[in-house]
């Protein structure tokens, strides 16, 4: 149990990688809060925790709004009493644009999902965790945020985005007890192509010989074994890095 009692807040958490991170801290010992857009995934991912003996809530939460963001971790705090874990995995595609062909609506929507909320989820517990001098961040960050050919301009850009805001806050509050640290996951056997509407021909036609190079996608279990080790005392060492998780596609 390298979890027993703590309190996690996993962001889109319905499903993929972020179902499947909740579900492993839950058989840890951890209480879970399971957030998401999609309230009766969120409730029935909740409901698969509770089923197998594991203590957990599910939230409503739009990770674009403040509000919800608020709110998300005031009924943690309010439920549990605190919270010891942050995972930040919410997050959308672009549909794979180079920048000549960037509309302003969507490059602020992809920004909001997969950069502002994390900015706002952090600031939101970071006095909780500086009260006790404890606290765990972990951000679901991307290939697509080392490397410029993994995606669109735009999710490229919100994911590199990522990248620096994990490394500048492990450092910034690496004394004070908190630790945060980015996964950045290859391809992932997930929903995420979903959020994709109208595929860029020309982006994508760039991209795809990159693409042909990946060895496998891998699964969401595999990237929560990643997200179990960074928030465990196992990682207390680990600190404001970014581990890959790509089954090797990036080392070429």
């Amino acid at each position: 149990m390298r979890l027993q009692d703590k309190v996690a807040v996993v962001t889109g958490a319905a499903s993929g990688m972020g179902k499947a991170i909740t579900i492993l801290y839950a058989s840890e010992g951890a209480k879970v809060v399971v957030s998401d857009i999609n309230e009766a995934a969120a409730q029935g991912t909740a409901g698969e925790i509770k089923s197998a003996g594991g203590e957990a809530i599910a939230v409503k939460t739009n990770v674009a709004d403040e509000a919800d963001i608020q709110a998300l971790i005031d009924t943690t705090v309010s439920t549990y009493g605190t919270v010891d874990i942050l995972v930040n995995n919410a997050g959308i595609m672009d549909n794979f644009e180079p920048a000549g062909d960037i509309k302003d609506d969507q490059w602020e929507r992809i920004f909001a999902v997969n950069t502002t909320s994390v900015m706002r989820a952090t600031r939101k517990v970071l006095p909780v965790f500086l009260e006790k001098k404890a606290g765990v961040i972990i951000n679901i960050a991307s290939a697509g945020g080392l490397f410029g050919a993994r995606a669109g301009a735009s999710y490229t850009a919100t994911k590199h985005a990522v990248v620096g805001f994990t490394k500048n806050t492990g450092f910034m509050y690496a004394k004070e007890g908190i630790r945060c640290n980015a996964i950045a996951p290859g391809g992932v056997e997930t929903n995420i192509g979903s959020t994709m509407t109208h595929i860029n021909e020309f982006g994508m036609g760039r991209i795809q010989a990159g693409l042909a190079l990946n060895p496998r996608n891998g699964k969401p279990e595999e990237i929560a074994g990643l997200a179990l080790f960074l928030a465990s005392d196992e990682a207390s060492f680990v600190n404001a890095a970014v581990v890959t998780a790509d089954g090797g596609w990036t080392a070429y």
